[in-house]
């Protein structure tokens, strides 16, 4: 499916033009795409509001290329990436749309001031990388840090009791040990493996180079100028981007007229929001959210897994609760329109009570029409739960699946309190009531009982699995082991490599749907729910108390802002779900998460 061209793509609502229409200048027309920052898989819950203001999707992004290329009116295709920060599965997503533009008869050009990984990848599926004069070029690899945590919690007076279940799951070795498991050696280092080669495919396959060329110019380009990237092979020009109108004109032979076409753009803002008056019109408006002809819905499963409601991560970022996903499956099964489900996956797991609620819900929606599953960069332990849940598992080579396994535990504190002289009286009523004291350890019989209801938990996660992937090889599969792309195929923990789009255009030809709507859910909010969410970090009510408190808003806040202006966008990305995770384990004592983040460098 990878390899299949975007058929049906077209369906996708394309990004309109920008300006007031197209001249008829002569010369070659070229479209001009920006990737700015982040790409969400779904639009914001204010995007029915806001209209051409909503930052594009990922979805958006790919649809505005491939509408350029169905375009006869266009010879070819700038995409400038403008401080992008991707993730590694969303280039290859990305590069599956740019190999369809040229597979269409379009020339796609890319131009970067700076490159890194991500910009070299998706350089790789185009005819022309173009370098920023005096840009710099940065691709050392993929780096991984690891930091164990048991000798500094001893020293600060800590200890964690934490008990897995799967000898490779690996989740509980950070808190538990001062050096990794020779298991969870095996594990990571098969993963970075898989994750090495997923990054150099591209740039072998696009730029003619064997493994012993790609070392030779990765050994220049882990810190290098665009003249030196050039002399590697790694670029193809170096222009200045006030001169890229006149590099254009060479290449075409004459003159060219460079159109911006806006990736997600439907129209101006809706005129309501432009009246101060007509403004609080607004808060008793409902968004339109039904579909009005044959639907496939995107049902999005993106971030922590956590009970009840979605919502804004403390650390950043978003959760997914298990009552907001189950609630967005009874909205698709009462439309009949919708003839197709694609549940779109990017998650680190979380909660295992809420991963078998999920699971549930998917599995009753799968009884009434086909339910397809598309993992973006990760769905590991509770977020592959929730993707057996359906028929078909489509993943790109850069998705990390699999940790089938099971982690809980807790910190104690005594030896805390001790240090600075803090005592702590415990009372407890109940055989069980002191288990989850923040001061005393487990003893040998509560770590028995820990582990025999974490037990039970792993065998039904694993008789989840295996009812929706029968004949999979647990022993191969399962115990904590991670795969990416290629490696899941292969052990049977996916069907194929594709994207999101593939995977719907997939699934369209699969019920018969040559014509149809793409609807996303959860569905938007109104911006009067939206309002009330946001408020409630900051309002205390007297009858239910402070549900979140504007302190803890700021810190957190404050921290997620401090995690991504240190180690950058991306990166904090990919960690504050675990920090997330980790945080949670004060309410959940059973978690299904992948036990990393992986930070690609």
């Amino acid at each position: 499916m990878f390899t299949r061209a975007l058929a049906g793509i077209a369906v996708l609502a394309c990004g309109v033009l920008a300006g007031q229409g197209m001249a008829q200048d002569a010369g070659a027309r070229l479209a001009w795409i920006n990737i700015e920052k982040s790409l969400p898989d779904r639009p914001s819950e204010l995007a029915w509001l806001t209209g051409s203001q909503n930052a594009p999707t990922l979805r958006d992004t790919i649809s505005a290329i491939a509408g350029a290329a169905g375009d006869a009116r266009y010879r070819g295709i700038v995409v400038r990436m403008k401080d992008a920060s991707l993730s590694t599965s969303q280039v290859y997503e990305l590069g599956a749309a740019i190999r369809g533009a040229r597979a269409a008869g379009k020339k796609v050009h890319l131009f970067a001031e700076s490159m890194g990984t991500a910009e070299l990848m998706l350089g790789s599926f185009a005819d022309e990388v173009i370098g920023q004069s005096g840009g710099g070029v940065s691709f050392p690899g993929v780096y991984m840090e690891e930091v164990f945590l048991a000798d500094l919690l001893s020293w600060a007076g800590l200890k964690a009791d934490m008990v897995q279940v799967g000898d490779y799951k690996g989740a509980s070795e950070q808190l538990a040990r001062s050096t990794p498991s020779p298991q969870w050696e095996e594990n990571i280092n098969a993963l970075l493996d898989g994750m090495y080669d997923a990054v150099r495919a591209p740039l072998m396959a696009g730029r003619g180079l064997d493994q012993a060329g790609l070392d030779q110019a990765m050994d220049v380009m882990w810190l290098a100028d665009m003249e030196q990237a050039k002399e590697a092979g790694m670029v193809d020009s170096v222009v200045d981007l006030a001169s890229l109108t006149q590099h254009f004109s060479g290449v075409y032979g004459g003159e060219v007229n460079i159109q911006t076409i806006k990736p997600g753009s439907k129209g101006q803002v809706d005129p309501a929001t432009a009246s101060p008056f007509a403004l609080f019109s607004l808060f008793s408006r409902e968004p339109d959210h039904k579909p009005k002809r044959d639907t496939i819905a995107v049902l999005h499963i993106n971030g922590q897994i956590v009970d009840g409601d979605s919502g804004a991560s403390f650390m950043g970022g978003t959760t997914v609760g298990s009552r907001t996903v189950r609630n967005a499956i009874e909205d698709i099964m009462r439309e009949k329109r919708v003839r197709a489900v694609v549940v779109r996956i990017d998650s680190p797991g979380g909660s295992a009570t809420a991963s078998e609620v999920m699971w549930q819900g998917l599995r009753r929606l799968s009884q009434t029409r086909p339910v397809w599953v598309s993992v973006g960069g990760m769905a590991a332990s509770g977020g592959y739960y929730c993707a057996v849940g359906g028929s078909r598992i489509v993943l790109t080579p850069a998705s990390i699946v699999g940790s089938i396994g099971v982690v809980g535990g807790k910190v104690s504190m005594r030896g805390l309190y001790e240090r600075f002289n803090v005592n702590v009286v415990e009372r407890a009523r109940g055989p069980r009531a002191a288990m989850f004291s923040s001061a005393t350890p487990w003893t040998d019989r509560e770590v028995a009982a820990v582990r025999e209801r974490m037990t039970e938990t792993y065998s039904l996660f694993t008789s989840r699995v295996l009812s929706g992937r029968p004949g999979l090889n647990l022993e191969k599969a399962a115990e904590g082991r991670l795969f990416v792309g290629v490696q899941a195929v292969s052990v049977g923990l996916a069907d194929e490599l594709g994207t999101l789009d593939e995977t719907i255009a997939g699934l369209a030809a699969h019920v018969g749907l040559s014509e149809y709507d793409v609807m996303d859910y959860p569905g938007p909010r109104s911006l009067s729910s939206v309002l009330e969410d946001a408020l409630k970090g900051f309002v205390h009510s007297p009858i239910n108390g402070v549900h979140r408190t504007g302190a803890a808003v700021s810190a957190g806040g404050l921290a997620a802002g401090l995690g991504e202006e240190v180690m950058g966008a991306a990166a904090w990305a990919q960690v504050r779900d675990q920090l997330g995770a980790l945080l949670n384990l004060r309410e959940e004592r059973i978690m299904l998460v992948s036990p990393r983040a992986i930070i690609w460098r």
